[in-house]
């Protein structure tokens, strides 16, 4: 057998590369963070004791109505994406698919998974579903170019699957009655700056080419987003105790211990970023994040189940 038929027999088939790049275009790594929150919320709402295929509804509906956000995403920065070498090999920017297919994709995807929500799961879930990926494809990815508060509106966008996931079980998004949700919103509304911030940092050189207007971009010395981070870090300790003293009642104060162990740590790692921007600090601090937040929510359900 000639090296070049072996090098036929060892490409990938057209149908599992063109899956790849529809998968790809649904930012999977996003999917998979929000159908872990709307998870988690679900549990939290019903304390540890939700209905499983109710569960299992919203979060099929949730991928479909991400996937559409995803895409629509890439649709609209394919031509940024174009001149970033971290996001050049994206399926827009490299001519693997059409305009015409993503929106074909994101339409069904968008139709179907809230179409899916309300009728499987319930309005509110859905209402809420509409809401973060409205904010997430209208508001927050044209406001990228624009304004360094996109990264504020990505947070909201980024904490909207709290709503979809307690809605979906029924849970009461009455502060009074129920605080536990409010809570869980602020939690994961203030994880996303010094995660964003981490990585606006690494990737400063690649946005200001871009044009987007990240925080690292409008203020190249890095002060303002290393303030950000070490703030938000700051308020996230209040908001965990207070969940913290919301299962107290049920004996779970190891979940302080654990909590406040987590968020000095992410807190260290930001101070760091604070006094010294440098690839190495960004780098650590990403990677707190990247551990805190199912570390996090992973306590949570288990203090509320046990």
């Amino acid at each position: 057998m000639s090296s070049s038929t072996m090098a036929i027999g060892r490409q990938t088939p057209r149908w599992v590369a063109r899956i790849a790049d529809y998968v790809q275009l649904s930012k999977p790594r996003i999917a998979f963070m929000v159908l872990t929150v709307v998870a988690a919320s679900a549990l939290l709402a019903r304390w540890g004791q939700p209905d499983g295929w109710q569960v299992m509804h919203a979060l099929f509906g949730t991928l479909l109505v991400a996937a559409s956000a995803g895409a629509l995403n890439h649709l609209g920065e394919w031509r940024r994406d174009a001149v970033m070498p971290r996001t050049a090999k994206r399926p827009l920017p490299a001519g693997r698919l059409s305009g015409a297919e993503v929106t074909a994709f994101a339409a069904v995807c968008a139709v179907v998974g809230l179409g899916y929500l309300a009728i499987a799961v319930n309005g509110m879930a859905a209402a809420w579903g509409l809401a973060c990926w409205f904010v997430y494809v209208w508001i927050y990815t044209p406001l990228k170019p624009l304004t360094a508060a996109n990264t504020t509106v990505g947070a909201v966008a980024g904490a909207l699957p709290v709503l979809i996931g307690w809605s979906a079980v029924g849970g009461t998004l009455n502060v009074v009655a129920d605080p536990r949700g409010l809570a869980l919103f602020l939690i994961l509304f203030l994880w996303q700056f010094p995660h964003f911030m981490a990585i606006a940092w690494m990737y400063r050189q690649q946005y200001a080419k871009a044009g987007l207007q990240m925080l690292t971009v409008v203020d190249p010395s890095g002060l303002q987003a290393a303030l950000q981070a070490v703030t938000t870090c700051l308020t996230l300790l209040p908001v965990t105790l207070m969940t913290a003293l919301l299962t107290a009642g049920h004996g779970r104060w190891w979940y302080l211990a654990v909590t406040l162990l987590l968020g000095l740590g992410q807190l260290a790692c930001a101070l760091l970023f604070l006094r010294r921007r440098s690839e190495q600090n960004a780098r650590r601090l990403l990677r707190a994040t990247v551990l805190y937040l199912p570390a996090l929510l992973l306590c949570l359900v288990a203090a509320t189940m046990s």
